[in-house]
């Protein structure tokens, strides 16, 4: 069964294990995270095209720090960390590789995990996202204009090469 399968991940010194949400599981968080990340990416949309000359793809990467956090300025921290408990500690879904053997990740082993490396915690919640909701970014990013830009056909003068 699809639920219970695992998706095994690498980050940082720790192997976590990943499986799916139930069905309603997910539909309830996919609402979230797309509540929660639908006005950020549609605040970074107009920047990163802004960011980008016409010949370039949109790059968010190049965005000022001033833009950036005007964009993602309705994102709350208790919102952030609600939908990062959500991902990764209360549905049991995701176990750490422990020396005491493979245990579910709760609460006080993430702090103990990830204390002084947040960062590691937020790879660990888009890889959960992954596992559950396959390409929710790119279909996201699709929808404010952020997916890659397709390769023009490029027109080529007919010339007569013949003297």
């Amino acid at each position: 069964m699809k639920q219970h399968e695992t998706t095994e991940k690498k980050i940082g010194e720790n192997t976590f294990y990943i499986r799916p949400f139930p069905a309603f599981t997910a539909a309830n968080i996919s609402g979230e995270l797309i509540a929660m990340l639908a006005p950020a990416v549609a605040g970074l949309a107009p920047l990163a095209m802004s960011a980008s000359d016409s010949s370039a793809e949109p790059d968010i990467m190049n965005l000022d720090v001033a833009s950036f956090s005007g964009a993602i300025s309705g994102l709350s921290g208790d919102k952030v960390e609600n939908l990062l408990k959500k991902l990764l500690t209360k549905h049991g879904n995701v176990s750490v590789e422990t020396e005491d053997g493979v245990k579910r990740l709760d609460n006080d082993l993430a702090n103990e995990i990830f204390c002084g490396s947040a960062q590691d915690m937020f790879i660990l919640a888009v890889d959960v996202i992954n596992v559950n909701f396959e390409g929710f970014f790119k279909k996201i990013s699709g929808q404010f204009g952020l997916q890659k830009a397709q390769p023009k056909a490029v027109a080529m003068p007919l010339t007569n090469t013949a003297d």
